[in-house]
């Protein structure tokens, strides 16, 4: 290969692999797999809770459809991501084998699903990029130190609280809760961060620009220039007050102005909300990305401020709400609701099969094919192709049905698991040619 040809293959291999404004339907964990490392500026996320509650939406009866249990048990632990975290990440896996220890195997599941999303996170992100993670008491303390572990602690930056309206009627035996949490780390200490201001208090604005002049504006006085003239700061032109990590200003659905944003998706956030993060941590024409999507919210806000997006979610449920709130987006803004629904790439990946169809050329390389031993553990059970046996994972090794050789790529598809035995007399042979062997000594699965 010339230099040039390297050149372009190492230019191709630090594009995006998608398209601007995708909408992914799937399993994220797999679907960020596929997409290549270091391109995102932002990733905000609003995953499950663990907070063991079913969410529905309204639908026209005034009834509920199930959107998606927040439920976890020890049942739900993923076999193939847990075998990985242990064998890969020791140090973040011991600190999720304490929380197991603390909360009980629940609480173990849900931390490994969101410990190798998170991984896998980190990786996509560009050196200067941010990722704000969602959260509330159910499991915020537990994903920090998650956090802490992957992205390290010296690359926390905050732990902001947003603190939204709740009803006024008393709960017994706390105060009641009225806040979340929203985690704040960046990739490295060369991050993008904009300051952002709010407008002054009314109370502040009048005791410090306490002048007003002929034409009514505020100021206060600052200092005699070498003229001897007054110089003067107007409250109109001064940028605000910093936005600290307590935020009291956005206030959710209770008022009437938010209220006509509410979908009626059963965790929704505000827009303002979501526009501010954005602002802060990203650049006009930068990619935001939202794993755990839900009724789009960050994607419309990013699409707003004319940044590149991509979600995922595994809900159906998600294409129609970001079809609906774009056009309304679009009509807000007086452009044509087509020609913005039409710039929209759907892509339904919810199966194996969908997944699987997906050329190597629009995905870019797929991850070594060795890193794949760790799902086909889990997903075969520890059991080789082979023969049949049960074996610890150690003991069993990664082969292609079909050769290198023959065609055969390191697919997922064309992958499996063989003891170390049936790998020895398969060779570099096809799949069939180990199952005659093996039927020469009685031994067949078939």
């Amino acid at each position: 290969m010339n230099r040039e040809a390297i050149q372009d293959a190492a230019k191709k291999a630090i594009e995006p692999n998608w398209k601007n404004k995708t909408l992914f339907l799937g399993d994220n964990l797999r679907i960020m797999r596929r997409m290549n490392s270091g391109l995102m500026d932002l990733i905000y996320l609003d995953p499950p809770f663990n907070s063991n509650r079913k969410y529905g939406q309204p639908i026209g009866d005034g009834g509920m459809r199930e959107v998606f249990k927040d439920v976890w048990r020890e049942t739900d632990l993923d076999q193939a991501e847990h075998a990985l975290l242990a064998k890969d990440h020791p140090s973040l896996y011991h600190a999720i084998t304490a929380a197991k220890a603390t909360h009980g195997g629940a609480m173990f599941s849900y931390l490994i699903m969101m410990s190798s999303r998170l991984i896998e996170m980190r990786r996509l992100l560009k050196k200067t990029g941010s990722l704000y993670l969602h959260c509330d008491w159910h499991a915020g303390h537990y994903i920090k130190v998650e956090l802490d572990k992957i992205f390290g602690y010296h690359n926390f930056r905050n732990e902001i609280v947003w603190c939204y309206k709740a009803s006024n009627s008393p709960v017994k035996g706390m105060f009641r809760r009225k806040h979340d949490c929203i985690l704040f780390y960046s990739k490295s200490k060369d991050v993008v961060f904009n300051d952002q201001f709010m407008p002054y208090d009314k109370d502040y604005a009048e005791k410090v620009y306490k002048h007003v002049d002929e034409k009514g504006r505020r100021y206060r006085k600052h200092s005699k220039r070498a003229d001897g003239s007054e110089r003067r700061l107007y409250l109109d032109e001064g940028k605000g007050t910093p936005v600290l990590s307590w935020w009291t200003d956005i206030t959710g659905f209770g008022t009437a102005t938010q209220s006509k944003e509410r979908s009626g998706y059963a965790t929704q956030k505000p827009q303002a909300l979501l526009e501010r993060i954005i602002q802060a941590s990203s650049n006009e024409g930068d990619i935001v990305f939202d794993p755990f999507c839900g009724c789009a919210t960050s994607l419309v806000a990013a699409e707003k401020l004319g940044r590149q997006w991509v979600g995922i979610d595994v809900s159906p449920q998600s294409a129609k709400e970001i079809k609906k709130r774009m056009i309304k987006l679009a009509i807000d803004r007086e452009e044509n609701e087509l020609a913005i629904w039409q710039g929209i790439h759907n892509r339904d990946l919810r199966t194996a099969k969908q997944l699987d169809s997906l050329r190597r050329d629009e995905w870019g390389v797929l991850p070594h094919y060795r890193t794949h031993k760790n799902w086909l553990y889990g997903e075969c059970g520890g059991i080789c192709a082979g023969c049949g046996q049960h074996f610890q994972k150690r003991n069993l090794t990664i082969d292609h049905y079909v050769p290198k050789s023959k065609g055969g790529t390191d697919h997922r598809s064309n992958l499996q698991l063989l003891c170390g035995a049936c790998n020895s007399m398969k060779g570099a042979r096809p799949q069939a040619y180990l199952d005659d062997q093996l039927k020469k000594l009685g031994i067949t699965l078939h």
